[in-house]
């Protein structure tokens, strides 16, 4: 986006009768920016007696909705999870009621405290303006009652919401509304980076002993080895996820789904569910093998996030999978007394040689708009912040102000050259910004895709081996199968986990206890819950 520029736009004068009976539609409520400017309905002449209008502030691209957004001072409740008691009179606040006419009344709640005072006022049924968080089951739930808006209904009004989500993105109506086709929450897109998770492992260990970065699964075996061989009292890998590493590492399997362990499977174009396949199978064989050769730690399962860190700080594991953030984190920890320490980013491992796909756009912060009398307001908030003009501002500030571009592209703050780091948690204490149930949009040039030389190094490797596991479908479930969903999961995934560890840890376990397990999860309803997301699929590819 270019640097705003301040234009000066000269109307042309109304007749004097014609301005007194325009005047409360048009008196200052149509600062925009110029392309978005509103043409004057009743006409125009030279008359150079009338005084010019008040000039229009070109505050970006707003995807063609015009500002103000109000043609008088609304205030609208918006409930968001922050520490921040001061959110109104920050920054942000201030500058969406000058922009838009709209003064928010923050209701701010820790995360601690939020899902707890969410519930309650849920139940009371007097609901801020604005707010997230219910589950989409819930939600949709409430929506029926009348409690929220249908937002898909309004579209007209909302030019940034209908061309992204009805338009250029057709399958959120199908993947988030309603069995009558009515979408209750606001998505919310471009906050995933390409790799946010994956392999970590020791590059100075590796190097020290020759030993060169895995490409395939055999590889990474025969990585591990060498490693136990040079430390023969370490583990070489080392896990703090416990149960997760199932799903972690299902990907490299081709199991992997953000349903996991339900997961759609490309080739047979249809839901299946993960614990039960061959190639579930393949992959406990492949931990069974790093077990039972000292290569997998023992403590995988039951490591804390702290006996793990020490681990993988003290040359006893140096291959794990985590957060990129560790990258750094770790370096960070032990520089002073090993500043040779350098943990990398590594190729995903499993026979498809893929890692996860995150979504671009999701619903998972179920951002809702009260049935009020506030909401026509509330939706075109919500819709000039999905703008790109919107966008901007909730996850930089303003540009000029607050931030600059630097050479690079990226926003830089002048005003905060004395924080060691400015992250989005330091743009939401100062300016108000990056508020969770409230940023719908990102700009990318803000401070989250800022990468160190190590994380930019984890995005630069996937996108050029493009090994990213295709997405699956985002479904939409009737009240009846979410219920019948949640009754059979929860207790399936329980003992699948409990036959995954046991299948690893204990010699004794192979084919047999394989098929056994296969006949028990079927009774427990494995083939029942891929028969439900199937049945969901159907409707998805009939657009219903």
């Amino acid at each position: 986006m270019s640097r705003k520029l301040l234009s000066v736009v000269l109307v042309l004068a109304m007749f004097i009768t014609m301005l007194a009976a325009c005047a409360g539609n048009n008196g200052g409520s149509n600062e925009g920016s110029a392309t978005n400017a509103p043409t004057n309905a009743g006409g125009s002449t030279n008359d150079a007696t009338d005084p010019p209008a008040e000039p229009a502030t070109d505050y970006g691209d707003t995807g063609g909705l015009v500002l103000p957004l109000v043609d008088k001072p609304t205030t609208i409740t918006w409930m968001v999870v922050s520490e921040n008691t001061g959110l109104n009179e920050k920054l942000f606040a201030k500058e969406i009621e000058k922009r838009t006419g709209i003064t928010i009344n923050f209701q701010p709640y820790s995360a601690a405290t939020y899902a707890d005072k969410l519930k309650v006022t849920v139940a009371s049924g007097k609901l801020p303006d604005i707010f997230h968080g219910l589950t989409p089951a819930e939600l949709k739930k409430i929506g029926q009652q009348n409690a929220v808006v249908a937002i898909n209904e309004h579209a007209d009004m909302l030019p940034n919401f209908k061309r992204m989500y009805m338009e250029e993105n057709d399958w959120v109506m199908k993947s988030f509304a309603d069995g009558s086709g009515k979408l209750y929450t606001w998505p919310v897109a471009n906050i995933s980076r390409d790799v946010n998770h994956g392999f970590l492992f020791r590059k100075d260990i590796f190097d020290k002993h020759g030993i060169k970065e895995w490409t395939n699964t055999d590889e990474f075996y025969q990585a591990l080895k060498q490693l136990k061989e040079a430390y023969p009292d370490s583990y070489p890998y080392a896990s703090k996820n416990k149960e997760f590493i199932f799903r972690d590492w299902a990907y490299g399997w081709g199991i992997g789904g953000h349903s996991y362990p339900t997961y759609y499977d490309e080739s047979a174009k249809a839901w299946k569910y993960a614990s039960v396949q061959p190639e579930h199978k393949e992959m406990l064989d492949f931990m069974k093998k790093l077990y039972n050769e000292g290569l997998l730690d023992p403590e995988f399962i039951t490591d804390t996030s702290d006996s793990w860190t020490a681990k993988m700080t003290n040359d006893k594991s140096f291959v794990t999978w985590d957060w990129i953030g560790r990258l750094d984190l770790f370096y960070n920890q032990v520089q002073a007394t090993n500043p040779e320490y350098n943990l990398r980013y590594g190729n995903p491992v499993g026979p498809t040689g893929n890692g996860v796909t995150l979504g671009k756009i999701v619903d998972g912060f179920s951002i809702a708009v009260a049935n009020n009398d506030n909401k026509e307001a509330a939706l075109k908030l919500l819709d000039y912040l999905t703008s790109p003009s919107g966008a901007t501002l909730v996850t930089m500030g303003v540009e000029g102000e607050t931030f600059t571009i630097g050479a690079d592209g990226k926003a830089v703050y002048p005003e905060l050259t004395d924080v060691p780091l400015v992250d989005i948690s330091v743009l939401e204490e100062r300016y108000g910004l990056w508020l969770q149930g409230m940023y719908v949009n990102s700009d990318p040039r803000s401070v989250y895709y800022n990468y160190t030389e190590k994380e930019q190094e984890a995005q630069d490797k996937r996108l050029a081996a493009n090994n990213f596991e295709p997405i699956d479908p985002i479904l939409a479930f009737t009240d009846e199968e979410n219920a019948k969903i949640a009754e059979i999961h929860t207790s399936l995934l329980k003992s699948a986990n409990e036959f995954n560890v046991k299948y690893i840890l204990d010699k004794s376990y192979g084919e047999q206890q394989w098929l056994d397990w296969q006949k028990n999860a079927e009774k427990m309803g494995s083939s029942q819950l891929a028969d439900i997301y199937n049945a969901a699929q159907q409707r998805y590819d009939a657009g219903n």
